[in-house]
C-alpha cells in the first residue's frame, strides 16, 4: 500500500540564495550548504515540550496510526520523487540533495518534543575513535577498521512515561546463619511514583543505542518539535501505540519495583518475592533523541559504536586481541607466582 504525503521543504531553503540548508549542531541553527549563511533556531517560549498527556485506552490518539508501508513525496525544489518506507520520517531528495521532513499533518507523525543534536559529526568521529583507542586488549588494527567505517546521525523515537503504582507485596526473608538462621514471611504495601521513564519506541532502538543515550537524558533539555532540527538527519517516527510502549517497558518497571520492595524490606536475604500493583496516573510524551552510530566491520563481523548526540558519551561493540589476552594472562600468572614466592620467603625469615 502506498500514498502521497506532504512534507516540509521550502522553509528549509536559504533565504539568501535559495540553497539547501542543514541543521548544524555547532551553531544550533540552519546553515546553507551553498553560501554558508547561518540562521539560529530560537525555540519559542512555551510549555509544549514539558507537556505530558494522560493515557486513556479508548481514545483514538493512543492507537497506532494506519500508515502505508510506502509513502511518496514530490520534491518541492526539483520535482524528484522521494520515497519514504517503513517508519522513516526524514530523508534527502536523491536528485537535489534537499532535506525533506514529513509534515506535521502526516498521520504517521505525532512527536511532541525533541532534544536537538549538540554534538557535530566530526566531534562524534573523534570521540568514537578515542573510545576505541582506550579499549583494553583491543587489536592493534581496530582503529583502522573503525576509521574505514561509516557514520550516520539519526533521531531515534522514545517515550517518557509517568505512573503511580500502588503495590502490595509478599516475600520470605532469611537472616542469620547456621543455628541462628531464621526465615520468616513478610508482606507490605507501598506507593511508587515513576517520573519520565525513558522507553524506546521502535524495535530498531537496540539496548546499545538506548544505553548510549539513556544515562544523560534530561527532560529539561526537551524543546518543542520543529522540522528544521531534522534537516539533514535521518529520523524515525513512533510506530507503537501507547499501550505497546507501556508493554515494552514492563520488564524494566518490574525490576525497578522489585528493587524498591527489597529496599522497603530492609535487610536479610529476600526470596519468593511476589507483588501486585494497581497502576494509575499514566502520562506520556512521544519524543525524538539524537544519536550518532558508527558502523564498522572487523574480520567480517559487523559492529557499531554509538555516540550520544546530547553529550558525546560513547558505548560500543569491540573485538578482543587473542594475543593480548594471552599476554595479559601470562603477566598476571607470573605476578601471582612472584607474590607467592615473596610471601613464602617472608615466612621463613
Amino acid at each position: 500500500m502506498s500514498s502521497t504525503v506532504s512534507a516540509t521543504q521550502i522553509p528549509l531553503l536559504c533565504p539568501a540564495c535559495g540553497g539547501q540548508r542543514r541543521y548544524d549542531p555547532e551553531t544550533r541553527g540552519l546553515v546553507c550548504a551553498s553560501c554558508g549563511t547561518p540562521e539560529a533556531l530560537v525555540p519559542p517560549v512555551d510549555h509544549k515540550a514539558a507537556a505530558e498527556f494522560p493515557y486513556h485506552s479508548d481514545t483514538p490518539e493512543t492507537e497506532p496510526a494506519d500508515v502505508p508501508d510506502r509513502r511518496t513525496h514530490h520534491c518541492d525544489t526539483c520535482g524528484g520523487e522521494v520515497v519514504f518506507t517503513g517508519a522513516a520520517l526524514s530523508d534527502q531528495c536523491p536528485y537535489c540533495d534537499g532535506a525533506v521532513v514529513l509534515g506535521g499533518d502526516d498521520p504517521s507523525y505525532r512527536t511532541m518534543a525533541l532534544i536537538p543534536f549538540a554534538i557535530a559529526g566530526q566531534d562524534a568521529w573523534t570521540r568514537a575513535n578515542a573510545w576505541v583507542g582506550a579499549r583494553w586488549a583491543a587489536p592493534g588494527d581496530l582503529g583502522t577498521a573503525v576509521s574505514a567505517g561509516r557514520m550516520a546521525g539519526l533521531y531515534a523515537p522514545f517515550w517518557t512515561f509517568d505512573t503511580e503504582e500502588a503495590v502490595d507485596y509478599w516475600a520470605k526473608v532469611t537472616t542469620g546463619s547456621g543455628k541462628n538462621r531464621r526465615t520468616r514471611s513478610v508482606s507490605g504495601s507501598l506507593r511508587i511514583w515513576f517520573n519520565d521513564l525513558l522507553v524506546p519506541a521502535s524495535p530498531h532502538v537496540t539496548p546499545l543505542i538506548r544505553d548510549g543515550i539513556l544515562h544523560e537524558f534530561d527532560p529539561d533539555r526537551l524543546l518543542p518539535y520543529d522540522e528544521a532540527y531534522l534537516a539533514g538527519f535521518a529520523a524515525e517516527r513512533h510506530h507503537q501505540s501507547v499501550a505497546d510502549g507501556l508493554a515494552s517497558n514492563a520488564d524494566d518497571k518490574d525490576l525497578l519495583i522489585r528493587n524498591r520492595i527489597r529496599k522497603d524490606i530492609k535487610g536479610g536475604s529476600v526470596s519468593n518475592l511476589g507483588y501486585k500493583t494497581d497502576t494509575s496516573g499514566i502520562h506520556y510524551r512521544r519524543i525524538l533523541l539524537p544519536v550518532w552510530i558508527v558502523h564498522y566491520t572487523y574480520e567480517g563481523t559487523a559492529k557499531k559504536v554509538v555516540v550520544s548526540g546530547i553529550d558525546g558519551r560513547c558505548y560500543g561493540e569491540r573485538p578482543f586481541s587473542t594475543w593480548k589476552l594471552t599476554g595479559y594472562s601470562a603477566l598476571l600468572t607470573a605476578a601471582a607466582m612472584l607474590v607467592g614466592v615473596l610471601w613464602g620467603a617472608a615466612g621463613f625469615l
